[in-house]
């Protein structure tokens, strides 16, 4: 695996921040109900984190949607079929509660990962892809845990 471009690993990261935040407004419950009366409860705690989190995975949905348009013939069609998947588990597994939504994010956030190796398996992702996905995708499912528990 090589380095990520900079801008790439440094967008990542920022991308990382909602995620954080609600981690650590749901870890420290009275900053939290500040942060909220200030900014609103939509931006604190599991709000920010599964809102967010559906709208990365769909967002990465149009990712491996981007990866599939390198291919061809039947390579093609599975990878625009599989890049529908994360927009479509967030669209359906995100509802139920926080920590019903949280598990089910954390979830799509693993399967995800397994599509992300599939398109570089199949050389349509860049040669550091990997690199990066794998330190956000464990940031991410790392941050959700205290939703979930």
């Amino acid at each position: 695996m090589t380095r990520p471009p900079t801008s790439a690993l440094i967008l990542g990261c920022a991308g990382l921040v909602p995620f954080l935040w609600g981690a650590l407004t749901v870890l420290m419950p009275g900053f939290g109900q500040q942060a909220a009366t200030l900014i609103g409860g939509r931006f604190v705690g599991p709000y920010v984190q599964l809102f967010y989190g559906a709208i990365i995975l769909s967002f990465m949905s149009g990712v491996l949607w981007g990866f599939a348009t390198k291919a061809d013939g039947p390579r093609a069609a599975a990878g625009y079929a599989l890049s529908t998947l994360p927009a479509l588990w967030a669209f359906f597994m995100t509802g139920g509660g926080p920590t019903s939504a949280a598990t089910n994010l954390a979830a799509g956030f693993a399967a995800l990962l397994l599509l992300d190796a599939q398109f570089a398996r199949w050389g349509l992702a860049p040669a550091w892809w990997m690199t990066l996905r794998i330190g956000l995708s464990a940031a991410v499912i790392l941050t959700l845990l205290p939703v979930i528990f």
